[in-house]
């Protein structure tokens, strides 16, 4: 079967992106780039291709919409970016008006903020909405959809809905349910490293070993195309967890609350500007050093070998 590579482009953000904003000095000492350099959201206009796109932020997953709305527009407008809409569904009936999918159409960048990313699930789930913003990330190249938090993790197909840090490695530490669909090859987690998720992205991995495991540090993020190449993005770090190589696993077994027992679960830690490839998961320094690796056999046409 044939593998359909999708020609636009993710970046999923781990939470308390630089926005270019900083309330007091020592605020600043957290973060280590220049927002007008180095920003996240500035390379969310870039990889869009114009120098003023139509983005469109959906505050679905916030509880505090009003606030998180202006947020994203006053920092866009640092960018010069202008031509920005607020989305602000807050049903699946709101997801299903006309004029929400004619702006879907229109935009070239569609954003997902942070909250609940259970709530994104289900306001979108089984609408036109949905439907729309996967084929247009199939099938056009600069096409980019952005999510923080939230609206990173409801990227994967498997999607982690939550699940308690203190009980970490103990099973039913993760709560899984579906997601939006757009990344079937890994499952996302944010704020990564400050709220100490290691555990439940571990679980989340040994509950489905065939899917990468991505955990985001927080004001740094990742940007995926082809569906495939994670390059990190950001000033923090990224965690990838490979669970190909997983002997022994009791996660599907295990009783509720009991200790997980796993063997071989692969981690790499991921700066700036590092690349991994999820299909051949294969860790690169940089994109020059993909120009140098030995291209891997195409896959085989599973279809055209049967006829």
């Amino acid at each position: 079967m044939k593998t359909i590579i999708p020609l636009g482009k993710l970046i999923a953000v781990g939470g308390n992106e630089d926005k270019g904003t900083y309330p007091n000095p020592r605020t600043r000492r957290k973060y280590y780039l220049n927002f007008f350099e180095l920003g996240i959201l500035k390379r969310i206009v870039l990889e869009s291709g114009k120098a003023d796109p139509r983005i469109e932020v959906v505050t679905t997953a916030s509880m505090i919409p009003e606030e998180v709305g202006p947020i994203y527009t006053g920092s866009f407008a640092m960018l010069n970016c202008l031509n920005v809409g607020i989305m602000d569904i807050r049903t699946p009936e709101d997801a299903r008006q006309p004029e929400y999918l004619e702006r879907l159409l229109a935009a070239d960048v569609v954003m997902f903020s942070g909250g609940n990313q259970s709530r994104l699930r289900e306001m979108f789930g089984e609408t036109d909405f949905l439907d729309r913003l996967i084929q247009r990330y199939y099938a056009e190249p600069n096409f980019v959809i952005a999510g923080t938090s939230a609206g990173a993790m409801a990227m994967s197909q498997h999607m982690i809905r939550g699940g308690s840090v203190p009980d970490a490695l103990l099973k039913g530490a993760v709560k899984m349910g579906a997601g939006l669909g757009l990344l079937p090859a890994a499952i996302v987690d944010s704020h990564f490293v400050k709220r100490g998720r290691f555990g439940r992205l571990i679980e989340a991995v040994a509950l489905y070993p065939k899917l990468i495991g991505i955990g985001l540090g927080e004001d740094t993020g990742v940007l995926i195309t082809e569906g495939n190449w994670v390059e990190t993005i950001g000033s923090n770090l990224v965690i990838i967890l490979d669970g190909h190589n997983i002997q022994h696993n009791n996660a599907a077994a295990a009783k509720k609350g009991t200790v997980l027992s796993i063997e071989n679960v692969t981690m790499h830690v991921l700066a700036k500007g590092n690349v991994y490839d999820m299909r051949e998961r294969k860790f690169y320094a940089s994109k020059n050093a993909l120009a140098t690796r030995v291209p891997a056999p195409a896959p085989l046409d599973v279809d055209s070998a049967v006829r």
